[in-house]
C-alpha cells in the first residue's frame, strides 16, 4: 500500500530562488543535519538536474540507510520529480512543484512511498514513517524558504 501527503510551504524568495534552493545538494546536506545525511555517489554537491543520481547516506532511527534518487522530470521552475532507484523503500516518489505569489512563492512537496516488507511494512507505514517523513519534508521545506526556522515563513 502507498501513502501519500502533501506539505506547502510559503516564502519572501522568487520562485526561481526557491526552485533551486530546493535541488541543492548542499543545502539538502545542511537541513538534514540531525540524520547526518550526506551524498557520497553521483552528484555530491551544487545543483542536481534532469537525469542525475545522488546517493545518500544517514541514519534514521538509528539504522544507517543508503538511499539513490534520480530525477525523473525537471521543468525549471515549476517542477521536478526525483525517485528512488535503489535503497530501503520499495517506491518512493517525491514531486517538488513551485508557483509565482504577490509575495514570493509556495513550494508544494508531493510525496508517495511504499515500504518493503508486506504487511509489517504496511503498519510500520502508517505508524511510524508517514509522520517521521512528513515532518522531514516540512522541516526541510522551512529550512529551504528562509532562515531554518519559522521566522517568515509559512507553512500552508
Amino acid at each position: 500500500m502507498t501513502v501519500s501527503f502533501v506539505c506547502r510551504t510559503g516564502s519572501a524568495l522568487a520562485v526561481e530562488e526557491l526552485f533551486d534552493l530546493a535541488r541543492s545538494i548542499d543545502l539538502h546536506v545542511d537541513s538534514q543535519q540531525k540524520s547526518g545525511e550526506r551524498a557520497v555517489g553521483g552528484v555530491t554537491e551544487g545543483l542536481i538536474g534532469e537525469g542525475q543520481e545522488v546517493t545518500w547516506r544517514a541514519k534514521h532511527f538509528g539504522v544507517p540507510l543508503t538511499m539513490t534518487s534520480r530525477v525523473t522530470f525537471f521543468d525549471f521552475p515549476r517542477s521536478f520529480t526525483d525517485e528512488q532507484v535503489r535503497g530501503p523503500f520499495k517506491a518512493f516518489r517525491h514531486v517538488h512543484e513551485f508557483e509565482p505569489t504577490a509575495t514570493g512563492s509556495i513550494m508544494t512537496d508531493r510525496v508517495e512511498f511504499t515500504a518493503p516488507l508486506g504487511v509489517l511494512g504496511r503498519a510500520v507505514e502508517r505508524l511510524v514513517l508517514g509522520g517521521y517523513l512528513e515532518r522531514l519534508i516540512r522541516d526541510r521545506g522551512r529550512f529551504l524558504a528562509g532562515t531554518g526556522d519559522d521566522a517568515g515563513n509559512t507553512a500552508l
